[in-house]
């Protein structure tokens, strides 16, 4: 089993920043692709950025966000720039036990709890 565990959410507005954490715990690979998304209310859950295990990265949500990892740490970071009222989510971090970028949601096989970005307009 693998946790994991976001934080740096919260309530900002618009033009700031805000970074995500993603702590992996348990049985976690450095070599585990890993991926952020999100869902705001009544729309479908969306990538935002996916990293493999070696450092490819796909997405940026028009440049503005950057998905990082410190294997040492078992993190992955997003660092989100420019922040909108639309970018408004519960964003969620997952994990697949492979070592390559999938787009596809059902292909990550552990999720976090999520944390709530709110960006006031």
């Amino acid at each position: 089993q693998v946790q994991l565990v976001e934080s740096g959410g919260g309530l900002v507005q618009t033009g700031d920043s805000l970074r995500l954490s993603c702590a992996a715990s348990g049985r976690a690979s450095s070599s585990y692709a890993m991926g952020w998304f999100r869902q705001a209310p009544g729309k479908e859950r969306e990538i935002v950025a996916t990293i493999s295990g070696r450092g490819d990265i796909t997405g940026s949500v028009n440049g503005r966000f950057t998905i990082s990892r410190d294997n040492a740490k078992n993190t992955v970071y997003l660092q989100m720039n420019s922040l909108k009222p639309e970018d408004t989510a519960l964003y969620y971090c997952a994990a697949r036990m492979a070592a390559t970028i999938s787009l596809r949601l059902h292909q990550y096989n552990y999720w976090g709890q999520g944390t709530q970005v709110t960006v006031s307009s």
